[in-house]
C-alpha cells in the first residue's frame, strides 16, 4: 500500500496535472481544445496494455505454480484492463465526434480496441461458463496468455498497416515527439501519476482479495475441524 507521503504526492500531482492542462498548457494545432483530451486518452490506453501483460504474467505464474491467487490477479488485471479499454474508447470517441463529426467511423484504431474488448470480454464469458475452480483457473490462464498475445498486432501493428483518420501518435514512426515543451510536460506528468494511481487500485483490489481468499480458507477449516 501506498505511505501516507506518496497519496499525499499522487494527490497533489493529479491536481496539477488538470490544471495545467486546462489553465497552462498550450493548444497542439489541428486540435485546439481538444489537445487536452491527449493527456488522459493516451495513459488510459496505456494502463489498459500494461493491465492485460499483467494478466498474462499472472496466468503464466497460475500455470507455473498452480497457485490460485495467481489466478485471482490475473482476473483483477483483465478486469482493470477492459475498463480502461472502454475508458479509451470513451476518450476517444468524444475527440472523434469533434473533428471527425462522428463517436465511431470504424477507423483502425477504433476497430482494433472494439475486437480486443470482444476478446477479453469472452474471457469472462468462459470464466462463467465453468464451474469447477481449478479447471477454470487453467484454461482462463491459457486464454489469457493467448489473448495477450493480440494486444501488440491490434494496438501498435494494424493501426500502422492500414490508413487512419487517427492524428500522429505521440512519438512519430521517426521517433520524434510531437509535442511543445508545456504539453511535453503536462502529457509525461499525467501519464505519471495516472499509471501509479491506477496501480494502486490494483493492489487495493489485490489486498481485498488476497483477505477474501483467507477468509474463505479460514471458513472452510473451521467447517473440517466441527466435523
Amino acid at each position: 500500500m501506498l505511505s501516507k507521503l506518496w497519496k499525499a504526492i499522487l494527490f497533489v500531482g493529479i491536481a496539477l496535472v488538470f490544471t495545467g492542462a486546462f489553465l497552462w498548457s498550450s493548444l497542439k494545432e489541428g486540435l485546439g481544445d481538444f489537445t487536452r483530451v491527449l493527456y488522459f486518452h493516451v495513459p488510459v490506453a496505456w494502463i489498459t496494455v500494461v493491465f492485460f501483460f499483467m494478466a498474462a504474467y499472472y496466468s503464466y505464474r497460475y500455470l507455473r505454480t498452480k497457485d490460485i491467487l495467481f489466478d485471482a490477479y490475473a482476473k483483477i488485471s483483465n478486469e482493470l484492463g477492459i475498463l480502461f479499454a472502454i475508458m479509451a474508447t470513451i476518450t476517444g470517441s468524444i475527440w472523434a465526434k469533434v473533428i471527425w463529426h462522428s463517436f465511431w467511423n470504424w477507423d483502425p484504431r477504433e476497430t482494433s480496441i472494439f475486437i480486443l474488448l470482444l476478446i477479453y470480454g469472452a474471457y469472462f464469458s468462459l470464466r462463467s461458463a465453468i464451474e469447477q475452480e481449478d479447471r477454470r483457473a487453467r484454461l482462463a490462464a491459457v486464454y489469457s496468455l493467448l489473448a495477450f498475445v493480440t494486444v501488440p498486432f491490434f494496438i501498435f501493428i494494424v493501426p500502422r498497416i492500414y490508413f487512419s483518420l487517427h492524428p500522429d501518435p505521440v512519438i512519430n514512426p521517426q521517433g520524434k515527439i510531437n509535442l511543445d515543451v508545456k504539453q511535453r510536460i503536462i502529457f509525461f506528468s499525467s501519464l505519471f501519476f495516472q499509471t501509479i494511481l491506477f496501480l494502486w487500485i490494483f493492489i487495493v483490489r489485490k489486498t481485498q482479495v488476497k483477505l477474501q481468499m483467507y477468509l474463505r480458507e479460514y471458513k472452510e477449516t473451521k467447517l473440517l475441524e466441527e466435523k
